[in-house]
C-alpha cells in the first residue's frame, strides 16, 4: 500500500536547492495531515551532504540515488533514476518543484508511473474526509482556480510553483535515516550529451529571489526607460527589474527579465508594475506578491483590480519622485 509523501529534493551546486526546501515545507504539512512520513528523493552524484540537509529541513528519510550519469541534470537519466526510486518506495504523494529541471521532469515521470499529475499548483492540502491531496492550480490564464484530486492512481503527483510556499526551517537537531537506492543508467541510451554548462552572471539580486521587484510594460518608450528609470530605483531598494512579455517581445529587455505565465514566477514583498495593463498572463507571474503597486496613466487599466495600491500617473514622473524619496529615507 502506498505510504508517505515524497519530495524530489533537487540539488544545485552540490547543495539542496531553494525550491527543494520549499517543497519540503509543503510536504511536511501534507505528511503531518496524513500521519505519514516525509521522504526526500535526492538524485545526483555525491549527494550525501544534501541528503542530510533534507533531514534537517523536515524529511524523515532521505533516499539517495547516485550514479556517474547523474552528475548533471539530463531528462532521461533523471527520469530513469526517479522512476526506480518511486517504484521501490511506493509513496502516496509525490511533489516536484517547478524549477527548469522540475518542469521538465514532472510530466515525463508521471507518464512513466502511469499516474495523474496536477501541474503548476499554487496550494496543496489534504481533504479532511477522503484524505486525498487537493491541488489548486490557476486556469484560464490565471483568471480562475481549479481544484484537482487524483482518486485512483498512486502516487498522487503535483508540480508546484516556486515562491508559493515558505521553505522548511532548518533544524540541526532533527534526526532521520539516509538510505541508498541503487540505480542503473545505461549511458548508451541517453539521447543527449551535456557538453558544457555556462552559468549566466547577473549583477545584484536575482529576479526570482528579490523581495522588491519593479517592472515595466508595453507603455514604456523603449529600453532606456528600463535602464535609466527602473534600474537605478531597483538598485537603491536592493531589488530587481522585471518586464512584461510585451516589453520582451519588443526586444527592449532580455527574456530573463520576463515576469508572467511564460516567464519568471515571482512573489516579492513589494511588486511595482509600471505601464503594465494587467493581462492575465502577466498577473499569473506576480499575483502572489505580498503587495502590488500599479502605476498607470489609464485609470481604467485592469491591473487596478488586482493591485493593493494604485497610482494614476506618468511613470516617468512617479518613479523618479519615488526613487528620490526612498533614497532620502535610506540616508
Amino acid at each position: 500500500m502506498a505510504q508517505g509523501v515524497m519530495v524530489f529534493a533537487e540539488v544545485a551546486g552540490g547543495e539542496l536547492s531553494a525550491i527543494a526546501k520549499e517543497m519540503l515545507g509543503v510536504g511536511r504539512h501534507l505528511a503531518d495531515a496524513l500521519g505519514e512520513p516525509l521522504q526526500a528523493a535526492v538524485v545526483g552524484q555525491g549527494v550525501g551532504d544534501a541528503a542530510q540537509e533534507a533531514i534537517y529541513h523536515g524529511a524523515d528519510v532521505a533516499y539517495t540515488a547516485e550514479n556517474d550519469a547523474l552528475a548533471q541534470y539530463q531528462t532521461m537519466s533523471y527520469t530513469d533514476a526517479m522512476e526506480t526510486v518511486v517504484k521501490q518506495v511506493e509513496p502516496n504523494v509525490l511533489l516536484v518543484g517547478m524549477s527548469d529541471n522540475g518542469r521538465d521532469l514532472g510530466p515525463r515521470l508521471a507518464f512513466r508511473l502511469n499516474t495523474g499529475l496536477a501541474s503548476d499548483c499554487v496550494s496543496l492540502s489534504i481533504h479532511a474526509d477522503s484524505k486525498l491531496m487537493e491541488a489548486i492550480r490557476p486556469v484560464s490564464g490565471g483568471n480562475a482556480m481549479a481544484t484537482v484530486m487524483i482518486e485512483n492512481a498512486r502516487p498522487q503527483m503535483a508540480t508546484v510553483r516556486g515562491k508559493t510556499a515558505e521553505p522548511a526551517a532548518r533544524d540541526d537537531s532533527r534526526s532521520g535515516s539516509v538510505e541508498a537506492i541503487a540505480v542503473e543508467i545505461d549511458a548508451a541510451s541517453l539521447t543527449t550529451t551535456v557538453v558544457e554548462r555556462v552559468k549566466a552572471e547577473s549583477e545584484g539580486v536575482r529576479l526570482e529571489d528579490a523581495e522588491i521587484v519593479i517592472s515595466g510594460g508595453r507603455g514604456f518608450k523603449g529600453p532606456d526607460d528600463f535602464y535609466g528609470i527602473l534600474e537605478p530605483c531597483a538598485k537603491t531598494m536592493n531589488g530587481a527589474v522585471g518586464a512584461s512579455r510585451a516589453a520582451v517581445d519588443e526586444g527592449w529587455v532580455p527574456t530573463q527579465m520576463q515576469v508572467g505565465l511564460t516567464g519568471k514566477i515571482v512573489s516579492p514583498k513589494l511588486y511595482i508594475a509600471c505601464a503594465i495593463s494587467g493581462a492575465a498572463q502577466h498577473m499569473a507571474g506576480c499575483g502572489y506578491s505580498k503587495t502590488i503597486v500599479a502605476v498607470n496613466r489609464d485609470p481604467d487599466a485592469p491591473i487596478y483590480q488586482r493591485a493593493n495600491i494604485g497610482v494614476v500617473g506618468d511613470y516617468t514622473k512617479v518613479i523618479p519622485a519615488f526613487h528620490q524619496k526612498v533614497a532620502e529615507l535610506l540616508q
